[in-house]
């Protein structure tokens, strides 16, 4: 007997996300206090740095009385900015961190889902390197996608970021050559050959693209769960909520001011739990 469609999608999705959150209670977890109530996060050992670097933050007490200072309905909730301790009101906070930065730790597998945790950063025209701040990270509350729509902006992600590599690439002054051949193709409106010849210079950068392909049980994610897919590849995941979600929706609904701080201070208070 055939199973209908939708049934056979649901349960495709819930073999995925069993074994998504399988072994969560083998991770490393910590506790967010805030006054909208707790969250309870699980730790991804597949990134190492970050999830290390989290605990040492969750263990000095670092986190302790800093405030969620840039809440986007839809979206995220952002905190751990170093200066947002004891910040006055309208204070524009999300422009300090700690003296150092980790490494990005790209994984295919773990995606910007709704409850994902991963890190800020700077943007790419002063981090072409993508890595993450010392403190600075957000939760994803996101939304749903249609999955033909999210395929589309899978592949516009791609392309952009082909589009930006290869910009860097005949902005090099050993690439001039190449740079003035390209516009002499578009002064002279033979669009096709520009095309062919931007396309031919792709391979010369798809080292440092590596771009993030979203599998379709991916897409399946975000169609039933929601989340942020055109964040993948370009921040590092490295945990997600497992416990207080609505606490998410609730800081993620609160009125702001035009910088997107809270109108009423969202405190944490950060505790280490372990593997249990």
């Amino acid at each position: 007997m055939k199973l209908p469609v939708n049934i056979f999608i649901t349960a495709i999705l819930i073999l995925f996300l069993g074994l998504v959150t399988n072994g969560q209670e083998n991770r490393e977890k910590v506790l967010i206090k805030t006054p909208k109530g707790d969250i309870v996060v699980a730790l991804y050992d597949e990134t190492p740095k970050h999830t290390q670097n989290f605990i040492e933050l969750a263990k000095s007490g670092y986190y302790d009385s800093l405030l969620f200072h840039r809440v986007i309905s839809g979206f995220m909730i952002q905190g751990g900015d170093p200066a947002s301790k004891n910040a006055k009101p309208g204070q524009v906070l999300g422009n300090s961190n700690p003296n150092y930065t980790i490494p990005p730790e790209f994984v295919d597998t773990l995606i910007h889902k709704r409850g994902a945790l991963a890190a800020a950063r700077k943007g790419d025209n002063i981090n072409p390197k993508k890595e993450s701040s010392g403190s600075q990270f957000y939760f994803v509350q996101g939304q749903k996608f249609e999955a033909d729509n999210l395929r589309k902006m899978d592949e516009q992600r791609i392309n952009q970021m082909y589009s930006n590599e290869i910009t860097r690439f005949l902005r090099n002054p050993e690439n001039d050559s190449l740079l003035q051949h390209y516009k002499r193709l578009t002064e002279a409106k033979n669009y096709d050959e520009a095309r062919d010849f931007w396309e031919a210079l792709k391979p010369k950068v798809a080292e440092k693209v590596e771009p993030f392909r979203l599998s379709n049980e991916q897409i399946e994610v975000y169609a039933h769960e929601g989340g942020a897919p055109h964040l993948d590849g370009g921040y590092t995941v490295f945990g997600e909520i497992i416990s207080g979600f609505e606490v998410l929706d609730e800081i993620a609904g609160m009125s702001t001011d035009s910088n997107d701080r809270p109108e009423e201070d969202i405190w944490m208070i950060v505790e280490y739990i372990g593997r249990n």
